[in-house]
C-alpha cells in the first residue's frame, strides 16, 4: 500500500495511545498468564492450549483472587476486602483452594495430542517447554502482595530482561502476584539513577488485561505506582463467555454452547485433553471448590444461572483475555476500540492508558433490535465455537482430514482516504488452504467508528464491493467496514479484514 498522507497520520495517532508498539506488523504476542485454578479457568486453559501456537507463551503462574485463596496455614483468618465476596463468605482461614498442580494433568494430555495439533499447524510449544514455566505466584490471601513469590520474582524478571517488545500479562484471577512484581522492582530500584529509566522502560512494554477486579491491588498499587502501565479491564463483557451465557449470549447462538454440540463436537471423541472440559453434567469435580458442583446430573435445574442439559458449557470468563491476542483479521490489538474476539473496550478519558468497557461502550444488537454492552463479545459466539471445534478436530485428524481457516487480505489495503458522497472500490483477496468454496460477507461495524451514518454497502456477498458515502462525512470521520471470508467445511471457519476509511 502506497504511503500517503493519511497513513502518517495514522501511525502518529497509533504512537499517541502507547499501544502502537503492540505488532504494527504483527507477531506472536508475549504473553504470561496469571490464574487462581477455578473452573472457568481451567475451561480457559484448554481452549488457549489449543491456540497455543498463536502465543509465545512465557509463564503460567498461579495466584489467588476474592474467590480462591489458599491461606497460610497457620490458621489465620482473613475477610475479603471486596464488598461481594466480604458479604459471601464472611471471615475464613482459606477459600475454595483448587491447589498448585491443577495445570499439569491437563499438560499431559496436551503432550498426548501435541503431534497431531502440530500436524496441523506450526509453532505449538512442547507440554515439557510449558511445564518448565509453570510457577507458584502470591496465593495465600486474596490480594495478598506483601511478599516475593517464584512467581512474582518470575514476572520480575521478565518485565526486567532486554527484551522490550510488548509483554501482556493476563489476570485470569487478582492481580496480586503481577502487583509484587512491580512492588519488588521499585523497592529495589525507586532509590538508584536509573529509576526513572527503569520505571519508563516496564511502563512502556507491560499491558495488563483484567478480567473483573478479582481484588484491589489493581486500584491501590497498580493504578496509582504504575500509571503509564496500559489496563485493558474487561469487567462487563466477559459474562458472554462465562456462567451468565444464556442471558448474555444471543438466543440463536445457544446451540452453539448447547450440550449437543459441545458433546459431539469439543467434549467427546477429540482425545483426552478436550476430555477434560468441564461441562454441565460430565460428572467431573474439581477438587478443593466446594460450589464445583455442575458435573452433578441432579443439579443441573434451577440453578442460579438457569437451567442446563448434560455438557452445556459451563464458563469460560477469563478466555476474552488471551482471545484478544489472536490474529484473525480484526486489527483489535492495535486498538482495542476497534473490537474483536476478546471483545470492545474503548480507551478512558479519565484515564488514558486504559481501555474498559463500561456502560457506555455497547453494540447493536440486530436480534434484539436494541444496544446491548453484552454484543461486543458475544456477537462473535457462533465465529468462536465453531473454531473452537475445529481446533478440537486438530487433536485426533491428520491435516488432510480437518479444516483450516481461509487467508483473506484486501487489494487496496486497511487504511484509506475517502471523499464524501463518493464510492470506491474493494476487493478481497482471499483463499483457502484446504481447497473448500468460500462466502463472503461485507458489514459496517458501526461502533467504532466516528462516522454516525451508514454507508451502501453494493453486493455485500461478493469478493468485490462498492461503498458508497453520502455527503455528510466529514474531514477526519472514520467508517469501518468489516470483511468476512467463510470456509464451506464443517467447522465453518471465518477470518476477516477490517477497512478503516477515513473521511477526506
Amino acid at each position: 500500500m502506497k504511503r500517503n498522507a493519511f497513513t502518517i497520520l495514522f501511525m502518529i495517532f497509533l504512537m499517541s495511545t502507547n499501544l502502537s508498539r503492540a505488532q504494527d506488523n504483527f507477531s506472536k504476542p508475549r504473553t504470561i498468564i496469571t490464574t487462581d485454578g477455578e473452573i472457568d479457568d481451567v475451561d480457559s486453559f484448554i481452549r488457549m492450549l489449543l491456540y497455543a501456537n498463536e502465543l509465545q507463551i512465557e509463564g503460567l503462574v498461579i495466584s489467588s483472587s476474592m474467590w480462591h485463596w489458599k491461606g497460610d496455614g497457620k490458621g489465620t483468618t482473613f475477610i475479603s476486602e471486596m464488598e461481594m465476596t466480604k458479604e459471601m463468605y464472611g471471615e475464613r482461614t482459606n477459600l475454595r483452594w483448587v491447589g498448585t498442580e491443577w495445570m499439569f494433568p491437563l499438560l499431559d494430555a496436551y503432550d498426548k495430542v501435541y503431534p497431531k495439533l502440530s500436524e496441523n499447524a506450526e509453532g505449538y510449544p512442547t507440554a515439557e517447554y510449558l511445564k518448565s514455566i509453570v510457577k507458584v505466584g502470591n496465593i495465600d490471601f486474596e490480594g495478598e502482595m506483601s511478599k516475593d513469590t517464584e512467581g512474582s520474582d518470575f514476572i520480575k524478571s521478565i518485565l526486567l530482561n532486554n527484551n522490550n517488545e510488548p509483554i501482556y500479562l493476563q489476570a485470569w484471577g487478582g492481580n496480586n502476584t503481577i502487583a509484587r512484581a512491580l512492588f519488588s522492582i521499585e523497592e529495589e530500584f525507586s532509590d538508584s539513577p536509573s529509576w526513572q529509566k527503569i520505571h519508563k522502560s516496564v511502563s512502556e512494554k507491560t499491558i495488563i488485561y483484567n478480567i473483573l477486579d478479582q481484588d484491589i491491588t489493581l486500584e491501590k498499587y497498580i493504578s496509582k505506582k504504575w500509571p503509564n502501565i496500559k489496563i485493558l479491564n474487561n469487567l462487563n463483557q466477559f459474562w458472554s463467555v462465562a456462567y451468565n451465557w444464556k442471558k448474555e449470549v444471543p438466543k440463536d447462538f445457544h446451540p452453539f454452547l448447547e450440550g449437543d454440540f459441545m458433546d459431539e463436537h469439543i467434549i467427546n471423541n477429540h482425545g483426552p485433553l478436550t476430555k477434560m472440559y468441564y461441562a454441565y453434567g460430565d460428572g467431573q469435580k474439581l477438587e478443593g471448590d466446594e460450589t464445583h458442583t455442575h458435573g452433578d446430573t441432579t443439579k443441573m435445574k434451577n440453578t442460579f444461572w438457569g437451567d442446563f442439559e448434560k455438557y452445556d458449557f459451563i464458563s469460560e470468563g477469563d478466555s476474552p483475555a488471551f482471545l484478544h491476542l489472536i490474529e484473525v483479521g480484526l486489527d483489535n490489538l492495535k486498538n482495542p476500540s476497534n473490537g474483536g474476539w476478546g471483545g470492545r473496550l474503548e480507551q478512558s478519558k479519565i484515564h488514558p492508558n486504559r481501555w474498559e468497557d463500561n456502560n457506555k461502550v455497547f453494540d447493536y444488537n440486530p436480534y434484539t433490535k436494541k444496544l446491548d454492552l453484552a454484543y461486543p463479545q458475544s456477537r462473535w459466539m457462533k465465529a468462536l465455537q465453531l473454531d473452537f471445534a475445529a481446533r478440537a478436530d486438530w487433536c485426533i485428524k491428520n491435516y488432510a482430514d480437518a479444516n483450516h481457516p481461509p487467508e483473506v487480505k484486501i487489494e487496496q489495503g486497511n487504511q484509506l482516504i475517502v471523499p464524501s458522497g463518493k464510492t470506491i472500490k474493494l476487493k478481497s483477496l482471499a483463499s483457502d488452504p484446504d481447497g473448500d468454496k468460500i462466502t463472503y460477507k461485507w458489514w459496517q461495524y458501526l461502533e467504532p467508528g466516528t462516522y454516525s451514518g451508514l454507508v451502501k454497502i453494493s453486493k455485500p456477498n461478493k469478493s468485490k464491493t462498492k461503498i458508497t458515502f453520502g455527503e455528510d462525512l466529514k474531514k477526519g470521520e472514520t467508517v469501518h467496514v468489516i470483511l468476512e471470508v467463510t470456509d464451506s467445511q464443517f467447522p465453518n471457519l471465518t477470518r476477516y479484514q477490517r477497512v478503516i476509511l477515513t473521511g477526506e
